[in-house]
């Protein structure tokens, strides 16, 4: 059901049934170790591409969150997600070996929400039973197509970010256990002319606080109504840019918890990751690892997941163009919970 201007409201309450996260090597050293599936001890996985290797990190995932579902493939009814890779090769690939109908998604680094958001849209209208939303990327792969080759060393200015190596899946249904996706978000478009690619925390820190107001807005909330909000790997940079956005804007984010996916993954003070983490497989494993998790456990029962992405591609970039930008919002809840 629409709600305001641009939210959804799921009546039919789909529920988070399975999820599983899968990670490099790199974030398996970070904090949220513990809350990963599986942790590859190999950044090539065993493939002969970084290509290869992300497409594998998401038929892991995907595979292994159906089974956590307590599915099989063929119960399933769509697979939605997305990549950074040119034309989501790495999707497609997974697709092609899942063999479930697909619905390929692009939000950039918010596709994991976009694609949470559009399953759960398929399963409150009764247009699915059950759905797979999930979005991957690989360091090497995507720092060769849109910066420079990993091999190739460059220095790294202190707002670039460290693009993360993993894949996140989650298996939505209209009934079983698990929390709950209640309402959604799409953002629009936001650019604020920003074109260097190393800041991407600056340019999406808009987009993000653009569609957290629409939110609250849409659905007449304020901030406190949740024990967690959360964006999308906007790292250092652009997790300050946005409460000083979000306090000019005079949106008291102060009466409840706010984070960034991008400043969680990693240890800023043993990992070298400039501003943080950023990546398609970013607030995927965040949130399918650590915070469905921190869930599970009753330490969080109502969250905003707000994954935000930046829409450029290395031809925008060589032709001058200023960096496109766009936030989806997705609220999660533990069945039964009510405010106290």
């Amino acid at each position: 059901m629409l709600t305001g201007h641009q939210s959804w409201t799921f009546k039919n309450r789909p529920v988070i049934r399975g999820a599983a996260t899968v990670v490099g090597p790199f974030e398996g050293q970070g904090p949220l170790a513990n809350d990963f599936d599986i942790i590859h001890g190999d950044l090539r996985l065993g493939q002969d591409s970084w290509e290869k290797a992300e497409r594998t990190l998401l038929e892991e995932a995907a595979k292994l969150a159906i089974e956590n579902a307590g599915l099989t493939q063929e119960q399933v009814n769509f697979f939605l997600g997305g990549d950074l890779m040119n034309q989501i090769i790495s999707t497609s690939f997974a697709a092609r070996t899942l063999t479930i109908p697909y619905i390929g998604m692009f939000g950039a680094c918010s596709t994991s929400m976009e694609s949470l958001a559009v399953a759960s849209q398929l399963i409150n209208s009764g247009s699915a039973k059950f759905a797979v939303a999930s979005a991957c990327s690989h360091n090497a792969s995507v720092e060769k197509q849109f910066r420079y080759p990993t091999e190739y060393g460059s220095q790294k200015p202190p707002t670039a970010q460290f693009t993360v190596t993993g894949a996140g899946a989650s298996v939505v249904a209209r009934e079983g256990e698990g929390p709950i996706v209640t309402q959604a978000t799409i953002g629009r478009i936001v650019d604020m002319g920003i074109k260097d690619p190393f800041n991407m925390g600056a340019a999406m820190a808009p987009a993000a606080v653009d569609t957290i107001q629409a939110h609250l807005r849409d659905l007449e909330l304020e901030p406190g109504h949740y024990d967690l909000i959360v964006t999308g790997d906007l790292g250092k940079v652009g997790y300050d840019i946005a409460c000083e956005l979000l306090e000019e804007h005079k949106v008291p984010i102060h009466q409840t918890r706010y984070n960034d996916c991008g400043k969680m993954i990693y240890d800023y003070n043993k990992q070298n990751v400039q501003a943080g983490a950023s990546g398609a497989g970013c607030s995927a494993v965040v949130t399918y690892g650590h915070l469905l998790k921190q869930m599970h456990k009753g330490e969080l029962n109502r969250i905003l997941v707000v994954a935000t992405g930046a829409l450029l591609s290395p031809l925008s970039f060589q032709q001058g163009e200023s960096i496109p930008c766009i936030a989806h919002a997705v609220a999660i809840e533990n069945k039964g919970y009510a405010n106290p």
